[in-house]
């Protein structure tokens, strides 16, 4: 606590002082004889959170929110009183970290988008909201030992996959790799052990080495005339781990533990230095990075190299500035540690515009999933960096195209785009870009829009978001009627009218849980692929059924009639039968029944999975009669490109059988840019249903078409 008031006293002066210092004592009375899960008073956790962010070097109001930020959720303490004691930009940073707090992440993936859209949220608002949470998690990581095995295992896997990431594009390495040798620790134990155990001794052997290295490198910078700092630094745990695991290698062939970082004053120098290393020893081929130039995402400059040594060895050298060094330690933090210089302000708005960027796609993703598979493959994916005809640097994910190109510079040049060219010759649209191409996009006016055979050939979240948002406003009207046959459609083959379920009352219940604005948004949703049917009409049966629960037991048991005089029972007839909705037998299906107790026997097909563990002597032997005369449900999963030319190809085709369309349920693989749809056909046979899937397959819009277990 001493140490706290003393950097407080050191590092802030007259208003933030005492605004600290308010926060401070206030924190600590409201968290009075509350224990943490060590023991020890709950006051330390916002103390050291506090004070990590005074290592970052954020400003007061930050620092104030972070001994605050538990306050609100945990204590008798309200908004107001915040707002009162601390004003309206602290109470604002502590109530976005409040509402991160309550975050819960698990492995439902849909839950888990919608929470890192409550982060981006928050983020996009007030980046030191999400700063803070990246100090407090770090403390929590820093005491998980004292959580049951449970917890600190589904802690560390939520860390390594969310926030770690997060530290490190917004350039914090500091938290960042203090954050993976921690969950390192307890993903890994074993192997964190064997590290720590090790690396130690390993570093012994190199000592001298490494000495050598820093020696030779002091005495060029001395000849040159240029000022600056060389030493060793080792890599952190998580890191050497991860070359491990990748390169199938021991720790002994690992030769790259430790990196020689040197600084200097200016660019120039950097680059003096870089060439006259390359005289002394020899580069490793592929090895030198250019992150001046070019700099990483999270705005990370410094140019790296692994040389061959003259003894042999083979050592990482990084060279930068001492600007640059800041940058690379505190990250977006630096904004606030330097906010006088003016570089340090323009790499924020930098990283912003990559936080503002993701805000604006997601807005027209309804789908959980896919917003989180864009998301991903921002934060995660490794990149290729290309040039405009004018020399502008272009980043895009690896084995991007010209299509992506043209997206990442407006959305109305990918929509225009006719063709491009790289390294001024003509190329196809799916050719994937090199590192170092020139790339130049052809546009014109009498383009008509993207083809969504581009969704196949784009690599870059942001491009696929962009195509089908096209396609989303120009075919509105289509789209709301397609969605509206399908929930129509699937509603009836539940037993329900659609007209029942969606009442006002139900949409306005379903509106707060999808964040639609009218039904026609809702049904445009679904027949775009954005949201499932599923999602929609299961709330919405939820619903009805909650507001009506004498009917639906009605409705239950009139559903449950089926064709008894179709089938018979070893020879017998008129014994109470029903048919398995899991796998919906039809005539000349090879069936079983399976005597289920009070409920007579219920057919399956004889391949229905959900027959592998019954026990054998439960299970009859039946067969179709010859009364045949009832109809019956088959599912079926047609594969195309688009669920229109599906819904349209397989109306055509069951209408020119007489057959009927009982449900549709449609969905979009991004993965493979293929649209799904599911479909359950009312008819008579499985001559039938085979007929109709062969004629189907005939149809080369058509990718695939299977029977389905329902």
């Amino acid at each position: 606590m001493l140490e706290i008031l003393t950097r407080m006293e050191n590092t802030y002066n007259g208003k933030d002082y005492a605004l600290l210092k308010n926060a401070y004592d206030f924190s600590r009375k409201a968290h009075e004889n509350q224990k943490r899960a060590s023991g020890e008073e709950y006051f330390i956790h916002p103390c050291t959170v506090a004070g990590i962010l005074m290592e970052l070097g954020l400003d007061a109001a930050t620092v104030a929110a972070a001994f605050l930020h538990d306050v609100i959720e945990d204590t008798p303490v309200s908004e107001e009183d915040i707002r009162k004691n601390f004003g309206e930009e602290v109470l604002e940073l502590v109530v976005g970290v409040t509402k991160l707090e309550k975050i819960r992440f698990n492995s439902k993936e849909e839950e888990q988008a919608e929470n890192f859209r409550k982060i981006f949220v928050a983020m996009a608002k007030d980046i030191r909201v999400i700063i803070i949470k990246l100090a407090d998690r770090l403390h929590n990581m820093r005491s998980l030992n004292f959580l049951s095995k449970e917890r600190q295992q589904r802690m560390a896997r939520e860390t390594l996959d969310i926030y770690a990431p997060l530290a490190d594009r917004l350039g914090i390495s500091q938290i960042k790799c203090e954050l993976e040798d921690l969950c390192l620790k307890y993903l890994e134990p074993e192997f964190y052990e064997y590290l720590s155990g090790n690396i130690e001794e390993h570093l012994k052997t190199n000592l001298e080495l490494v000495d050598h290295v820093v020696e030779e490198v002091n005495t060029l910078l001395k000849d040159s005339g240029i000022s600056g700092e060389v030493f060793g630094r080792k890599k952190h745990l998580y890191s050497i781990y991860r070359k491990m695991k990748e390169r199938n290698k021991t720790l002994d062939q690992i030769y790259d533990i430790v990196a020689i970082r040197i600084i200097v004053n200016t660019v120039d120098e950097c680059y003096e230095v870089f060439g006259k290393i390359h005289h002394i020893w020899k580069p490793v081929p592929g090895r030198i990075k250019d992150y001046i130039a070019t700099p990483k995402p999270n705005m990370y400059r410094s140019l790296h190299t692994t040389v061959v040594t003259n003894f042999g060895r083979v050592f990482e050298i990084q060279i930068r500035t001492y600007e640059m060094n800041h940058a690379a330690e505190y990250g977006i933090a630096a904004h606030w540690k330097y906010k006088e210089n003016k570089k340090v302000a323009d790499d924020l708005d930098t990283r912003l515009s990559w936080i503002r960027e993701v805000m604006e796609w997601q807005g027209g993703l309804k789908d959980s999933k896919e917003f989180l598979n864009s998301l991903k493959g921002d934060i995660y994916s490794s990149e290729v960096l290309v040039f405009t005809p004018k020399g502008d640097v272009i980043r895009l994910p690896k084995d991007a195209t010209p299509l992506d190109f043209a997206y990442s510079i407006h959305s109305a040049v990918g929509n225009k785009c006719v063709g491009a060219k790289v390294n001024s010759k003509m190329v196809p649209l799916n050719t994937v870009l090199q590192v170092g191409d020139v790339v130049d996009i052809i546009t014109s006016s009498a383009s008509k829009g993207p083809s969504w055979d581009w969704l196949k050939i784009v690599k870059s979240s942001s491009a696929r978001v962009k195509i089908k948002q096209f396609f989303k406003r120009e075919m509105k009207d289509e789209n709301v009627k397609t969605g509206k046959i399908m929930l129509d459609a699937e509603a009836k083959r539940r037993g329900y009218s659609l007209s029942e379920l969606l009442s006002e009352d139900a949409f306005l219940h379903l509106a707060t849980k999808l964040s639609f604005n009218n039904q026609d948004e809702m049904f445009a949703s679904i027949g775009y692929g954005a949201v499932s049917v599923n999602q929609v009409l299961i709330k919405l049966i939820d619903y009805y059924r909650k507001s009506q629960p004498q009917q639906e037991i009605t409705k239950f048991f009139k559903s449950n009639k089926k064709h008894e005089s179709s089938v018979k029972v070893k020879g017998m007839a008129g014994l109470l039968v029903r048919f398995a909705g899991c796998c919906n037998p039809v005539p000349g299906d090879d069936i079983v029944g399976f005597i289920s107790r009070g409920h007579g026997v219920t057919v399956h097909r004889r391949d229905c999975p959900n027959l592998k563990n019954i026990e054998d002597d439960r299970l009859i032997e039946v067969s179709w009669t010859d009364t045949t005369d009832s109809v019956y449900n088959a599912g079926i999963k047609v594969v195309g490109i688009t669920q229109t030319e599906v819904l349209t190809i397989v109306a055509g085709v069951v209408s020119q059988l007489k057959l009927e369309i009982v449900s549709t349920n449609g969905r979009t693989d991004t993965k493979n840019n293929q649209a799904i749809v599911d479909f359950h056909i009312r008819l008579n046979s499985k001559d039938e249903l085979n007929n109709l899937i062969n004629k189907l397959k005939q149809d080369s819009k058509i990718i695939d078409v299977f029977r389905t277990a329902n």
